[in-house]
């Protein structure tokens, strides 16, 4: 019902910056809440950081204050802005849209960080 494109990953040196997108199928004024979270081999997917239909905002501690989530509604787009880029920002990233009740994940996009 929502399909969920990541694009914007790749490799990055510590201290650089990266803009994540995500392309959403439907009008992104419908979807009660997105977010981006991320995850390493073997680990359990974590938590980036979300913002709810309102505009509330969400970060998880390691990222508060480097990283920002927005949002481009004639574009149907999420985006998620990534500064000074630490070696353990190193992780598959992952969009994710709550709607209707269902939640739907991206196919992830590939971030490292490595000097």
């Amino acid at each position: 019902q929502v399909q969920l494109v990541e694009s914007g990953g790749g490799l990055v040196q510590p201290g650089g910056s990266l803009r994540l997108s995500c392309a959403a199928s439907v009008n992104i004024f419908s979807i009660n809440a997105m977010g981006w979270y991320r995850q390493t081999p073997g680990k359990e997917r974590d938590l980036v950081t979300t913002i709810t239909y309102t505009g509330t905002t969400n970060y998880g501690d390691s990222v508060k204050g480097r990283f920002t989530i927005s949002r481009d509604f004639a574009k149907n787009m999420v985006y998620l802005q990534m500064n000074n880029l630490k070696y353990e920002d190193t992780a598959v990233y992952y969009c994710n849209a709550d709607f209707n009740d269902r939640t739907y994940w991206g196919q992830g996009t590939q971030v490292t960080v490595s000097s």
